[in-house]
């Protein structure tokens, strides 16, 4: 075999931005990945060229080759090759992204006006696994992978309906990223469907290596340190909001999805929840909202005390707090961001590095630096707790993105409690709340069910209330589809 090239004929067939096949040879020929050779067939020969990276060689050696040896004519070759989408045309533009995406090009070297396409990509990526970040003890254990196809079949399959749409677009100018939007027809509202197929559309980028950029890029207010998506890696999850009328974002390359609209209470519910008893998973969900305002608000609290309220300290303790800062030359402040700030870096010292070494970072070195900064007199040991508590806390967050953004809205917390005490934090959290108030999730209100006040969805918000009275789907998505089951029907059968 030897390389071919065309000396005697240009191509008569151009597209829209002048590109030959010719040309576009040239341009392929200029990576040494691409492989380009001539075979015979029955009345002519063929050129073949594909991209070696992209495709399976089994597939063209087994299911191609053998095949074009008794090849007659172009036209026939969708009929002769076994294989499941095999194409002729004449666009070489389609010619030139088919090959990216793993398909072998093959035309005849007497007749360039049609050139056939046959799919041959082998797809590498990892096998379904645990969840890492959403882990459940109860439950499914599958999570999504960075195979956009494998991600869509783990919905599928959860959801064997005709009515689960699914609509792709590929978004980048560079990475030409697959991006799949999924909705169930005649549940979800048309409004939120074309809210979302609008902005993704209208995304002039470079890049999308990641459903993280897809947050930033179409989130209502892009300034905000709250996530308005959420963030999940659970194909049951994605699942389950698909029924309630949501809808879900999938990106080629990404292991997790997006979820849309949806409010800030959705972020503190674990998806875990719904395997548990409505009592026990009421009971978690709370914890986890007092969590939260804890991490929040106990050190701020204690910086303001020490500095502007002693009045507020029980006798029993003052003299506890006195021993315990008689030795520190620090304000109460400093003391409190020398901590905080050594806890972010121990956090972020762990994340990088890898998962058995960021551990025994993550415990020694909180012993060690905890110990030795009370010993050192630069921090009480009351302080220390306080921050530990804080900071274990902040870890009941079930999603990711809203921890971090706990972690950082400690800080302007800190700084107002030392200004201004506990003025400062109350003024503080009526900035938060008013922020709170403003967002929205696609146009929907982000503290929904609380504002506007919704009686119906409170009843999956602070608490879970069993199924039996969650017949309805939740107001906040307006579905097209209301009911999810006739109450009345329900009633009557588990009284038989």
């Amino acid at each position: 075999m030897r390389l071919w090239r065309n000396k005697k004929k240009t191509v008569e067939n151009e597209n829209e931005k002048g590109l030959t096949l010719q040309t576009l040879l040239q341009q392929l020929s200029a990576s040494n990945e691409f492989t380009q050779f001539t075979y015979a067939s029955r009345q002519s020969s063929l050129c073949i060229g594909y991209y070696a990276s992209l495709i399976d060689t089994e597939i063209l050696h087994r299911d191609v080759l053998p095949y074009l040896k008794e090849l007659d004519t172009m036209t026939n070759l969708p009929s002769m090759l076994p294989i499941e989408e095999v194409v002729l045309t004449s666009d070489l533009l389609k010619v030139q992204d088919s090959l990216l995406r793993g398909y072998i090009f093959i035309f005849d070297i007497n007749n360039l006006n049609q050139v056939g396409l046959a799919k041959a990509g082998v797809e590498r990526t990892r096998q379904v696994s645990l969840p890492e970040v959403e882990f459940s003890v109860v439950g499914p254990k599958e999570s999504f992978v960075e195979s956009l196809d494998t991600n869509i079949n783990l919905v599928r399959k959860r959801l064997p309906l005709p009515e689960l749409v699914i609509k792709e677009l590929q978004i980048g100018k560079l990475s030409k990223t697959r991006v799949s939007v999924l909705y169930i027809e005649g549940i979800a509202n048309k409004e939120n469907v074309n809210t979302v197929i609008q902005r993704l559309s209208d995304l002039k980028v470079d890049q999308i290596n990641d459903s993280s950029f897809i947050t930033q890029l179409i989130q209502d207010n892009q300034n905000s340190p709250f996530p308005q998506l959420i963030d999940t890696e659970r194909p049951d999850r994605i699942a389950s909001i698909l029924g309630e009328g949501k809808i879900a974002i999938l990106v080629d390359g990404a292991p997790h999805g997006l979820i849309g609209p949806t409010t800030f209470f959705e972020f503190f519910s674990a998806f875990e929840d719904y395997f548990l008893n409505w009592t026990i998973a009421s009971f978690f969900r709370l914890v986890r909202f007092f969590a939260v305002f804890f991490s929040i608000l106990v050190t701020p609290i204690y910086v303001a005390v020490l500095t502007y309220h002693y009045e507020l300290i029980p006798k029993d303790m003052l003299s506890t707090l006195i021993t315990s800062r008689s030795a520190i030359p620090l304000p109460p402040i400093m003391e409190a961001l020398v901590l905080e700030l050594t806890i972010e870096l121990l956090r972020e010292a762990g994340a990088r590095l890898p998962t058995k070494v960021g551990q025994t970072i993550g415990i020694v070195g909180g012993i060690v630096i905890g110990t030795a900064s009370v010993e050192a007199g630069l921090t009480s040991n009351v302080l220390l707790i306080i921050v530990a508590l804080g900071a274990l806390a902040s870890f009941t967050t079930p999603v990711y993105q809203m921890g971090n953004t706990i972690r950082l809205i400690r800080f302007p917390f800190l700084l107002m409690a030392h200004y201004i005490g506990l003025m400062g934090v109350a003024i503080s959290f009526c900035f938060l709340l008013i922020h709170l108030l403003r967002l929205s999730s696609l146009g929907r209100p982000f503290l929904e069910p609380f504002y506007p006040l919704r009686f119906q969805d409170l009843k999956d918000s602070l608490i879970r209330l069993p199924f039996s009275m969650q017949s309805k789907r939740p107001i906040q998505e307006q579905t097209e589809d209301t009911i999810r089951y006739d109450s009345t029907k329900a009633k009557e059968n588990n009284d038989l």
